[in-house]
């Protein structure tokens, strides 16, 4: 951002003043796609209009959230990758409306929550409104994507690893049919199984931040993408063991290990599918194999 963007919206943001959202996703197409985005944003005079239904714009239902950063298309006629800008909105600008918030499994993650979001003929001034640059959204959502994936990853190992421990403290304390669970060894094998997904989804996402750190997001697609796949996948399956472990408790809110799988499965989700990874993962496989 310009050094008015910052003084205006970063500034208090870091000092936690105040929140803000993205509104990438949209309802009526398939936003794994960025270049698939309709809302549009359009030159008025000295004003940019913005026109645009999102949704599972997170963040959007906090009530200290004061801004949005918006992604529309500037330039439809321009090259695929290059239609696309973001703008910032103030979430007070008139024509901005919070629709509905939308749970995940039931679940509101309140009070930051996550809203479908419709901008309405929003005006903004076109001075210190665009970041970086007209046509460079889908660039800016790119460069963003690689270290946010890699924080999910962080955050579902260490789902993994709560609900691992809960798992093993329950197997050696509860009883049934004359043992505890400990010393069943199906329950052994399973307990023993979250280790090693667990520890190879770690080794994973490390490899790929050393590798973002060194040779930048671009050469690091492929270690990003498979630490994407990787890591919902361990936790996924260490939660549900976890769950299984601990019978109808699994289930309940008297552990938080239903939440955590409903966050779990959303990640295979945010910021790109499972397969949109694996795709990238395998035209990297094919194009090495031609070396």
């Amino acid at each position: 951002g310009t050094e008015r963007q910052q003084r205006q919206w970063l500034a208090p943001l870091l000092r936690g003043e105040i929140r803000s959202c993205f509104a990438m996703t949209e309802p009526e197409v398939a936003s794994s796609d960025a270049t698939n985005i309709r809302s549009s944003i359009v030159v008025d005079g000295d004003d940019f209009i913005v026109n645009g239904l999102k949704w599972w714009t997170s963040g959007a239902c906090d009530p200290r959230c004061r801004l949005a950063i918006f992604m529309g298309k500037t330039s439809p006629d321009a090259p695929k990758h290059r239609q696309q800008s973001m703008v910032l909105v103030p979430m007070d600008a008139p024509g901005v409306t919070v629709v509905r918030h939308l749970p995940v499994f039931g679940y509101d993650d309140a009070p930051h929550g996550h809203a479908e979001t419709l901008f309405e003929n929003v005006r903004v001034p076109a001075v210190d409104s665009m970041l970086l640059g007209e046509g460079r959204g889908f660039e800016i959502a790119q460069g963003r994507l690689g270290p946010g994936r890699l924080h999910h990853c962080m955050r579902l190992i260490g789902m993994g690893e709560r609900a691992l421990q809960l798992a093993a403290r329950r197997a050696s304390s509860r009883v049934a049919f004359g043992k505890t669970l400990a010393e069943n060894g199906s329950v052994l094998q399973t307990l023993g199984r979250s280790r090693v997904m667990l520890d190879g989804a770690r080794l994973a996402t490390l490899d790929a931040a050393r590798r973002l750190d060194l040779e930048g997001n671009k050469v690091a697609k492929g270690a990003i993408a498979a630490c994407k796949v990787a890591a919902p996948a361990a936790a996924l399956s260490v939660i549900d063991a976890a769950i299984q472990i601990h019978g109808g408790m699994g289930v309940s809110d008297d552990t938080p290990l239903a939440r955590m799988y409903a966050g779990a499965r959303t990640l295979r989700l945010a910021d790109g599918p499972d397969e949109v990874h694996l795709e990238t993962i395998a035209r990297l496989e094919l194009r090495r194999a031609k070396l």
